[in-house]
């Protein structure tokens, strides 16, 4: 149907994303899917159960808008027990339909229109326009690639007076870097005696490697009591389709968060809440994590190392990059799609993280794959390699 009325777009430089157009490759090619950040494998029955268990029970209808009391509740204890945070869970913990959900949230409902939003590229592809939609800035700071290091004097440059917020995503998608003490150190010291907002992504809370804790925005209070922390039980729990997450800010930020929260989706899935409150009972349904993502990295990392790729290290997340400049001269992207056609297998272009494009020679693997889906994927790109 051809519309009466222009659209007058938004986001008029704003098409179908790279993981739209890359899966839809990859199904038509029958390419080993390491793209997609989401598992090739199910989650614990026992989860599955848990909802169908509060279905039965009758908790189908709206939550709080908030979010079930329980599970805010057994949220604010995981916090304070992991890192030291307290919450109150009837003012500054809300349940979120998807940490997607969260972010627009909490951009929409703090940041105004001029404001300058700073941000870490290559970023997660939401956080620019989510910005621009409320008539503010997104202000790109590039991570140097060489180390996967913030710069943190040029993130000291990129501060203004219209500065009104910095995102922060540890650990980071797409590059596996994750949070120093010197990242803490530097971002205490940035937004002392500021009023800058920090919004972290901190959805791969629970996939950090080689016996490094996460440093959560929750475990340091001068930095939580300026911060808004957004998380994911689909990406902890392995049900990205459910869409569910929780959200932490002090009250008087979280006040402002629900208000937006409660026009967009009111409140997320009820049964689902009554699922992840009973999952939390046993921290080992999250504990386990860092060592079942770290054997699949190493088990991918290894089984590249007679590919012709380097593979950069990956301290949390379920992604890696891989190299590939020393090699090809081709672009990203260009990259990306030809591993699809000839060796089947799917990747992500680093250059599509950029707000501008830039070419990295680099391209992004998911390892939160089953095993034999890595081996195969690993196997093809050697095999590829000796063309």
């Amino acid at each position: 149907m051809q519309s009466v009325i222009p659209a007058r777009s938004k986001l008029p430089d704003v098409g179908t994303t790279i993981f739209t157009t890359i899966g839809q490759l990859s199904a038509e090619h029958h390419a080993v899917n390491l793209a997609a950040g989401s598992p090739s494998f199910d989650c614990d029955p026992q989860l599955v159960d848990y909802t169908a268990e509060a279905m039965r029970a009758g908790h189908n209808q709206y939550s709080a808008m908030t979010g079930l009391p329980a599970l805010r509740e057994a949220l604010a204890e995981k916090v304070a027990r992991l890192y030291g945070g307290h919450y109150d869970p009837a003012r500054e913990v809300t349940i979120i339909a998807s940490a997607s959900q969260g972010l627009y949230s909490a951009i929409s409902a703090l940041v105004h229109p001029g404001d300058e939003v700073i941000y870490f590229e290559p970023a997660f592809d939401s956080y620019a326009p989510i910005t621009r939609l409320q008539g503010a800035v997104p202000v790109p700071v590039k991570i140097s690639l060489d180390d996967l290091r913030i710069d943190w004097d040029a993130v000291s440059a990129a501060v203004t007076s219209r500065t009104r917020m910095i995102i922060v995503n540890s650990p980071h998608n797409p590059t596996g870097m994750a949070f120093s003490e010197e990242d803490i150190r530097r971002l205490t010291a940035l937004t002392e005696n500021t009023d800058i907002l920090i919004l972290s992504d901190e959805v791969y809370e629970h996939m950090v490697f080689d016996g490094q804790p996460h440093r959560s925005m929750a475990a340091y209070p001068a930095l939580a009591a300026r911060s808004v922390v957004v998380s994911s039980f689909g990406k902890t729990y392995g049900v990205t389709g459910w869409r569910v997450g929780y959200c932490l800010a002090p009250a008087e930020l979280m006040w402002e968060i629900r208000k937006v929260h409660q026009f967009m989706v009111f409140a997320a899935d009820t049964p689902m809440q009554y699922a992840f409150a009973t999952a939390l009972e046993n921290p080992d349904s999250y504990l386990r994590l860092p060592a079942f993502y770290q054997h699949k990295r190493d088990l991918l990392t290894q089984a590249l190392a007679s590919s012709p790729f380097h593979v950069m290290p990956s301290a949390g997340s379920f992604f890696l990059l891989a190299r590939f400049r020393h090699f090809s001269s081709l672009s990203d992207n260009d990259m990306a799609v030809g591993l699809i056609r000839d060796a089947k297998v799917s990747s992500i272009p680093l250059s599509a993280f950029y707000s501008d494009g830039t070419e990295t020679g680099m391209i992004r693997l998911s390892f939160a794959k089953d095993d034999e889906t890595l081996l195969e994927g690993a196997r093809r790109l050697c095999a590829w390699g000796t063309v």
